[in-house]
């Protein structure tokens, strides 16, 4: 298929051959953090399981600002290569790597400094304190991999190479795995081997997508005509341009704030999570694993929507723009009705699976409850994710930020004033009122139709 599929081909049939190899490569991402969980589980304790559970909110954190970083910077990218212009498609990558990189090493600094006094704060139990540390500190030696193998997949996305990732992410998972079940169990290492092996494949998988970019961007002219001499010089002014950063910085920071709501969200409320104890913790990041796995398809169809209304606003055909955010309603309304099906059968079983039939009658309850209560809702979050799509892949981030802020406002009130009153499962039934919040703000700034001009300076430029 040729490269400006997005621009070309029918939305759905463009929408589902983006995403399908994001979402397959999602799955595999969220199937080896559940197999972090399920080793961690089965083979150390449950004590370790809450460990890593009381860690993932904070982690979870780092990974959305380099998802959101990545895909905040490939609109920009998107628009240059939806708009031919190849001189300053390139000129915005190298920007985006030069600023990720310091940013990641600036970040994993300050949390190898801080690990334990960040747990400390989020009220993390003190029979878990040591585990999550330990397990924290070696997460942030591998910060730098994780920022640069998120920022090579985004832009591979911007320019309709999502198969890419997907192999990377492939092989990455199988790795970890292995990795994994050697390091735990043969070499008992307990979680601090779950820690190493994500490190170790992530690493490579990043080494890997650098040598693979390096050769795509070859391909490309140095212009959209005919390579001139000033085209070249655009591209070769250096590693980084203020210019492309401040266009990207203008998306990337609300994308970030976007893509990092449920992370910050879950990072504040974990205080309250932990205050319950370490049982409810374990059976709460069982939860939270199988949720964040449902949610997959959603954020990958967020992310097709938002690549395609770059490229499409970057060739100006605004109107295809809202015949694709119509094709996603469907596609991500087909995909709830799925999750939903599959959660409501199973939610037992699956809890069991991280548990394993050593785990307590708290921890069950706690983990069962969550499944059962928001199998209901995926479909708000897929709701939430296209219509965000359309405003970040257009550059129309004011109320896009505002959205998400709304959406974290809520989750975070109602999980501090009303779970310590009524009970745990108010930190869950907090989650679909936030998503919905979200959505309808973002559909209301749909509605205005101010996201077809959102991009006019950057088509300019």
């Amino acid at each position: 298929m040729k490269r400006d599929y997005l621009i070309r081909e029918k939305p759905v049939k463009a929408l589902l051959v983006f995403a399908f190899p994001m979402m397959v490569g999602n799955l595999f991402q969220q199937f080896y953090t559940m197999a972090d969980s399920v080793v961690v589980g089965r083979f150390v304790g449950q004590n370790a399981l809450a460990a890593v559970g009381a860690s993932y909110s904070l982690t979870n954190v780092f990974i959305s600002i380099a998802i959101g970083g990545g895909v905040g910077a490939s609109v920009i990218t998107g628009q240059y290569f939806g708009a031919g212009n190849y001189a300053k498609m390139k000129q915005s990558v190298r920007t985006a790597l030069t600023a990720f990189l310091v940013l990641s090493l600036l970040l994993g600094g300050i949390g190898l400094a801080f690990s334990t006094e960040i747990l400390t704060w989020l009220k993390t139990p003190d029979d878990i304190l040591g585990q999550a540390a330990e397990y924290l500190r070696i997460y942030f030696l591998g910060l730098p991999f994780l920022f640069m193998y998120n920022i090579f997949s985004a832009m591979f996305q911007a320019l309709g190479r999502s198969k890419i990732p997907l192999y990377l992410l492939i092989f990455s998972s199988v790795f970890n795995i292995g990795l994994d079940v050697f390091l735990v169990c043969s070499a008992g290492m307990g979680i601090a081997g779950v820690a190493w092996a994500t490190l170790i494949a992530q690493g490579i998988s990043a080494v890997l997508a650098a040598v693979i970019f390096a050769r795509e961007m070859r391909s490309y002219p140095e212009n959209h005509e005919t390579g001139t001499d000033a085209g070249r010089a655009g591209y070769r002014g250096g590693w980084f341009d203020k210019n492309a950063f401040l266009l990207m910085a203008g998306v990337a920071l609300p994308s970030i704030l976007q893509q990092s709501t449920v992370s910050v969200g879950m990072m504040l409320v974990q205080s309250v999570i932990n205050s319950f104890g370490a049982e409810a913790l374990a059976g709460y990041s069982a939860g939270m694993r199988i949720e964040s796995f449902c949610i997959v398809p959603m954020a990958a169809m967020g992310n097709a929507v938002s690549a395609y209304t770059a490229q499409n606003i970057g060739a100006q055909r605004q109107e295809r723009v809202i015949k694709g955010y119509r094709a996603g309603y469907w596609i991500v309304a087909a995909f709830a009705v799925l999750i939903c099906v599959w959660v409501e059968g199973s939610y037992t079983s699956l809890i069991l699976l991280f548990l394993g039939e050593g785990g307590t009658a708290e921890a069950m309850a706690t983990g069962t409850a969550y499944l059962k209560f928001i199998g209901w809702f995926f479909v708000l979050i897929g709701l939430k994710m296209i219509t965000d799509g359309v405003l970040r892949g257009s550059g129309d981030m004011k109320m896009f930020t505002v959205a998400n802020l709304v959406n974290l406002g809520i989750r975070v009130m109602m999980a501090a004033t009303l779970a310590p009153v009524y009970g745990i499962a108010m930190v869950w039934m907090a989650v679909p009122v936030g998503w919905l919040a979200n959505y309808l703000i973002s559909y209301a700034q749909y509605r205005t139709g101010k996201w077809r001009t959102a991009a006019a300076a950057v088509r300019e430029g």
